[in-house]
């Protein structure tokens, strides 16, 4: 399903956290630049900042803890029957810090978006800033991309980059990034909603029917929609 003037694309937020993606993402769509339908919001940990943010918006705030589940499997097995529950047609991780197996994430094939503070494929998993600033890293930035069963792994739709200052810390970069994923994932999701972006079943990103061979550069996106 893409998005048109009349129809807004179902999609369901996860979240562990704060939820400044997930707040950021609320507040382009409600001055109506996203063309979505944020049916639900959901978090594997109780009692996170996240939730409020999508309680305040009036958007449904479930809880499915992992830690009330024996195994991964488990876990997986609730959380994609409460997903399905709303029908989306896209799965927004936002902040959803939780190992996803493959069998989960082949059953969203091309309807699941990361972001991820990184210029892909460098620095995967954790503590990015610290490591970009560590290895001597002179550009850093985030990426958007679909969520493949390799972590961190899947096909890059959109980058944001900036230097990296000599005097810089984890917690300075990491706020500077966290103001390039604000503006670049409402892009890529919109993207997605309006159908210019799609995957493939060979893995291959189309960007408006062309294969993507590189990502998107926020910085020559323009308009964006918020």
């Amino acid at each position: 399903m893409t998005a048109t003037a009349t129809t807004r694309l179902p999609i369901v937020i996860l979240i562990s956290g704060r939820g400044s993606n997930l707040e950021a993402i609320i507040r382009c769509a409600q001055r109506g630049g996203l063309g979505v339908d944020i049916r639900a919001v959901i978090s594997n940990r109780p009692g996170v900042p996240g939730l409020a943010v999508a309680a305040a918006a009036g958007i449904p705030a479930e809880v499915i803890d992992h830690a009330a589940y024996a195994d991964r499997a488990a876990f997986e097995r609730a959380l994609r029957v409460r997903i399905d529950t709303f029908r989306p047609d896209l799965v927004v991780l936002a902040g959803f810090m939780r190992l996803l197996t493959a069998g989960f994430v082949a059953h969203y094939h091309g309807r699941m978006l990361n972001v991820h503070p990184s210029l892909l494929p460098a620095l995967p998993g954790l503590e990015t800033h610290r490591r970009a600033i560590e290895g001597g890293l002179r550009e850093h930035g985030a990426s958007v991309h679909f969520v493949t069963a390799e972590v961190d792994g899947g096909p890059v739709v959109l980058q944001a980059r900036l230097p990296v200052a000599a005097d810089d810390t984890p917690d300075a970069l990491a706020a500077r990034v966290l103001v390039l994923e604000h503006r670049m994932y409402p892009l890529a999701i919109q993207w997605f909603a309006s159908g210019r972006i799609f995957l493939d079943e060979s893995g291959h990103i189309l960007f408006d029917g062309k294969r993507l061979t590189q990502p998107r550069e926020l910085a020559r996106e323009k308009p964006l929609p918020c």
